[in-house]
């Protein structure tokens, strides 16, 4: 009534703000009887550290803050992402494998993080996969408390579940501004009080380690769509979840094939090939890059690439790869069709691109052209129905800009299937039931190391409070 009164008796704007101001502070919360939220928190088995942590870039700062994940060190390359939202998604790309993720965001956790809960498809809905992929994390201000009607655990309880090492407080505007003068650098987290400058000599180097085998599937899985009967291959590099649900959202059941797999041997059984995004030096996968060659010279369906894959299609096309300077990892960045000149907000993850002038031109045309860099984000072949693009139409935290090149890949994939029906009237497009029975509905031992190691690590704690509770027992007998 009095709120009412307000707005009815001629108050001026400052009087009416004042009176609304004051009648806020006397609001009491009664609670609600909407829907029930989700518990609080999961895997409460593993603390939080809180003690003092160090970031170390070799040859470079040195930065103190505190621990908000794992009690354990780790060692990799320190890239940065200016994304905004979207860290859940973020963390679990496989391919930020090998990598200490620094967010320009000043504070993260503030939404939580979500379950592991699954789509009628079997997919993943909040996370690009099972585990947390990213081996340490760099924020200024983490959030202790979140909410948000999806989370159900902290950041930090997320990465101590899952073994990860995380700190905060420290100048994360100092770090990028260190590694975009420098380049993307090697990095070290240190957790606890004492700090020793000399073992920080020692770095390991993922770009030195073939990062796609850890990521990718060690044997074919399947994922079955409900409403369409077009089936892809797929290349599983380290593939986002969202990828697949682009693909088998649309129509297209997929089968993923591990990164080396002989696609060029069955892709005959297939309507189209999708090669994945992944992590690290593509130049490491000289299995894949030899297997796309041959299927390209035999296969005449639609191809496309993503990110890595896009970089691997160069690599057996001809093309070389450079490494960039610090990479492109953002939800922003401006990349121009030069099919029809318009230009697409993409989101980006990578740090190597295609050199366009080790390409034949006479097969090969630039498709996309980042904005910011000059960089190469796509080639299209000039005859055949074969493209792919640097950034990723999937993006999971946005934008979905350039989702239309799904459709546009699924239309060259529908139209090859049925091609092949007139002049096989006896194919179908959809797997076999067998096929469907015997392979894996999901992706097959990719748990990343940290995570086995905390598993291994609760496992022996359990086992060391069994034997003294044993050992409690006998003595007291």
């Amino acid at each position: 009534m009095f709120t009412r009164q307000i707005f009815t008796k001629g108050f001026n704007a400052t009087t009416r703000f004042n009176a609304l101001r004051q009648v806020r502070n006397l609001a009491t919360v009664t609670g609600s009887a909407g829907r029930q939220m989700p518990q609080p928190e999961r895997g409460t088995g593993t603390p939080i550290s809180n003690d003092r942590a160090t970031f170390t870039i070799k040859n470079g700062p040195i930065f103190h803050g505190k621990s908000f994940g794992a009690r354990s060190n780790t060692s990799g390359e320190a890239v940065f992402s200016t994304a905004l939202v979207g860290y859940p998604e973020a963390l679990t790309d496989p391919s930020y494998r090998g990598q200490i993720l620094v967010f320009t965001q000043p504070l993260i956790g503030n939404y939580g993080v979500p379950s592991d809960q699954r789509d009628q498809d079997g997919l993943l809905k909040y996370f690009e996969s099972p585990h947390l992929q990213a081996i340490g994390v760099v924020v200024a201000d983490v959030a202790e408390k979140y909410s948000h009607w999806t989370a159900v655990e902290s950041l930090g309880n997320w990465c101590a579940r899952e073994g990860v090492p995380a700190i905060t407080g420290v100048d994360t505007r100092a770090i990028v501004t260190y590694l975009r003068e420098q380049g993307s650098s090697l990095a070290r987290i240190t957790i606890g009080e004492e700090y020793d400058a000399d073992q920080d000599e020692a770095f390991v180097d993922p770009e030195q380690i073939n990062l796609v085998e850890k990521v990718s599937t060690k044997a074919p899985f399947h994922v079955e769509s409900s409403n369409g009967d077009l089936h892809v291959a797929v290349i599983d590099c380290g593939v986002k979840e969202n990828i697949l649900r682009s693909l088998v959202g649309r129509g297209a059941s997929v089968t993923c094939f591990p990164w080396d797999y002989p696609i060029h041997k069955v892709a005959h059984h297939f309507d189209g090939v999708f090669i994945s995004n992944g992590p690290g030096d593509p130049t490491h996968c000289t299995p894949t890059v030899y297997h796309l060659r041959k299927l390209m010279e035999s296969y005449t369906g639609p191809i496309m690439g993503i990110c890595l894959g896009h970089q691997l299609l160069a690599l057996a096309a001809g093309a070389k790869t450079i490494k960039l300077k610090y990479g492109n990892r953002a939800h922003n960045i401006p990349a121009l069709d030069l099919t029809t000149g318009r230009c697409h907000i993409t989101s980006q993850n990578h740090g190597y691109a295609v050199d366009m002038n080790t390409l034949d031109a006479s097969q090969w045309k630039e498709y996309f052209v980042n904005l910011n860099d000059g960089s190469n984000e796509g080639m299209i072949h000039t005859s055949r129905p074969i493209m792919s693009t640097q950034f990723h139409p999937e993006a999971k935290g946005g934008p979905l800009d350039s989702s239309f090149l799904f459709d546009a890949y699924l239309e060259q994939v529908a139209a090859f299937k049925a091609e092949q029906i007139l002049s096989a009237p006896g194919r179908v497009g959809r797997p076999s039931p067998l096929l469907v029975d015997i392979l894996s509905k999901q992706r097959v031992d990719v748990a990343p190391s940290h995570v086995l190691r905390e598993v291994e690590r609760r496992a022996a704690n359990a086992k060391a409070e069994i034997d003294s509770k044993q050992a409690a027992a006998a003595t007291a007998a």
